[in-house]
């Protein structure tokens, strides 16, 4: 507690999905994947942790204040429960033509961690799904319980309440974005007009004729501070020595591995030190929209297989969808089995496993890569954002 003014007004905390969900319904709940990100989940009562709870309301910092934590904390609701109706003023809030009728079920809200796991099938114990965007992370439901606390990891649940080991970087591919953008007005400045996606497609194609180890150079794709590097404050930078391979193929190739790096250093953990053991990895996200580069990239990067499935990009809001398709069987069969049996029967995927030569060359960049995240911290530390004209 940070002493802050309005906290002895609080009478509810809750997340977007559940903001949104109270608004339409009038029902204070959460999905329990959702609600792990909140506060920790019992995996047995598949409620908050009361331990937890207690230890929190006793805290000096607390006592003083006049609610208790159980009160102000949305309920707990797994996936398949009924979680409430669409109401009259929800209705109104969507259609204010009043088109819309209330009454419709609701199913238990959850988040993009959540509608991720669902949208890729992997909410069964040994599966696990990454998420790849302007952040990333993964999803890896554990079979067993991990040996250690390890800071870098957050554990929370599957919409159904099992446990889940994430790996959360805050930078993925933004900087991939503006080096395309650099390459966009270079192409209009000598006239040569080039559409969008052709122009990422050339970009990641030209990685087929790279070095493994993108020849020496390294990239940090820091918009932003990375927990999992210790790094606080990001600089974008683009390092190389006087002796690296400096080409297209290379230098584009660093900008995908520069992407994965902090998700390879945090998954690291969990495959080396904790030896978790996950059958099926299924990625999703417009880095793999350019077929077979990005994926193999990561393949190699993790060393693991990596599946894409063609409903990689259909996104959160296609995984609560199917979530509220399964709210109206009240879960009368699993959610892992409704996913395989009503949803993902016949699926159309592609795996690429790792390459040798790859794997080694990345492991070769992430050396690197680590060996100069000093120069980045120092970069965050002395290198400050310009001022804009007229700003004080």
């Amino acid at each position: 507690m940070n002493k802050e003014p309005h906290v002895k007004d609080i009478d509810f905390i809750t997340t977007l999905a559940g903001y949104v969900h109270w608004k339409l319904s009038g029902e204070k709940v959460l999905g329990i994947g959702d609600a792990s990100g909140v506060f920790p989940i019992d995996d047995q009562t598949l409620t908050y942790r009361q331990d937890f709870i207690e230890k929190f309301n006793s805290l000096p910092e607390v006592e003083q204040y006049p609610w208790q934590l159980k009160n102000i904390l949305p309920a707990v609701l797994v996936a398949g429960r009924d979680a409430g109706h669409l109401t009259a003023d929800g209705a109104k809030l969507l259609d204010p033509s009043g088109t819309l009728q209330a009454g419709s079920l609701m199913a238990p809200p959850e988040g993009d961690a959540g509608t991720g796991m669902v949208g890729t099938n992997s909410v069964r114990k040994r599966t696990g799904n990454i998420s790849v965007g302007t952040s990333a992370f993964s999803m890896n439901v554990l079979d067993a319980p991990l040996k250690k606390l390890h800071r870098d990891i957050d554990i929370v649940t599957t919409p159904t309440g099992d446990p889940v080991a994430m790996v959360h970087i805050n930078n993925c591919s933004s900087d991939i974005n503006a080096w395309v953008g650099l390459f966009r007005d270079f192409a209009n400045a000598i006239g040569a007009k080039i559409d969008t996606n052709t122009l990422y497609e050339t970009l990641f194609d030209s990685t087929v004729h790279s070095d493994p180890d993108a020849g020496g150079l390294i990239n940090y794709s820091y918009l932003s501070g990375e927990n999992i590097t210790k790094i606080q404050e990001g600089r974008p930078l683009f390092v190389r020595t006087p002796n690296s391979k400096m080409n297209l193929a290379n230098f584009f190739l660093t900008q995908l591995y520069a992407a994965f790096a902090p998700l390879k250093i945090g998954m690291d953990i969990l495959l080396n030190e904790e030896h978790v053991q996950t059958d099926v990895m299924v990625a999703q996200g417009g880095l793999f929209g350019t077929p077979v580069i990005g994926q193999q990239v990561l393949a190699n990067a993790l060393n693991i297989p990596i599946t894409i499935m063609n409903t990689a990009s259909e996104g959160g809001p296609w995984g609560m969808a199917v979530l509220a398709k399964y709210a109206e069987t009240y879960g009368k069969e699993s959610l892992a089995d409704y996913l395989d049996e009503k949803v993902f029967k016949n699926p159309e995927s592609m795996t690429l496993t790792p390459e040798p030569a790859g794997v080694k060359g990345y492991e070769s960049f992430i050396t690197r890569y680590q060996a100069g995240l000093p120069v980045e911290a120092l970069a965050g530390d002395d290198i400050k954002e310009r001022e804009e004209k007229g700003s004080k």
